[in-house]
């Protein structure tokens, strides 16, 4: 049995704060605002995965109230997730992903985050992609304010002996 799940995450962004994107530090004047390291692509990620094996969402597993998620590493929470998914007997098949910005420019970085992100997940990188586009100055996200992120995951359920 194959499943879809959709993942999306926006963050505003702010002075003194490290921009952190699919696990890699991205050098850059300002980073995003979180309770976590704010990570949109991992949040993104974690959303679609969850979606995908029908276990709620990034909110319910690691909520903002959760102090011990402060400042957390979203790596942390993607590999909880996949923890999540083999107890219900889900395989990652693929993941596809965009995320949204209008600066810095985040090509030079996507085989980092395929790294950061397959290793994690402990699945080989060709069943990662990562893309990015801009908004052109149309939206918060054009005009500098944020980045957002979206993920589509395919997983299926493993045959049990």
């Amino acid at each position: 049995m194959y499943r879809v799940g959709i993942g999306y995450d926006y963050h505003r962004l702010a002075e003194d704060r490290k921009l952190i994107i699919g696990g890699v530090e991205i050098p850059y004047s300002m980073g995003l605002i979180g309770h976590s390291d704010a990570d949109v692509l991992l949040h993104a990620i974690c959303d679609a995965l969850l979606g995908a094996a029908a276990l709620g969402d990034i909110g319910e597993h690691f909520p903002s109230s959760d102090e011990t998620l402060q400042n957390v590493d979203s790596r942390l929470l993607l590999r909880k997730v996949d923890e999540l998914l083999g107890a219900a007997h889900y395989r990652i098949v693929n993941i596809d992903c965009v995320i949204t910005a209008e600066r810095p420019r985040l090509a030079p970085y996507f085989a980092r985050m395929i790294e950061e992100i397959s290793r994690t997940l402990r699945i080989d990188q060709g069943q990662v992609s990562v893309k990015a586009t801009t908004t052109d100055g149309m939206d918060d996200v054009g005009r500098g304010v944020g980045i957002s992120a979206r993920a589509v995951a395919m997983v299926n359920r493993r045959e049990l002996v």
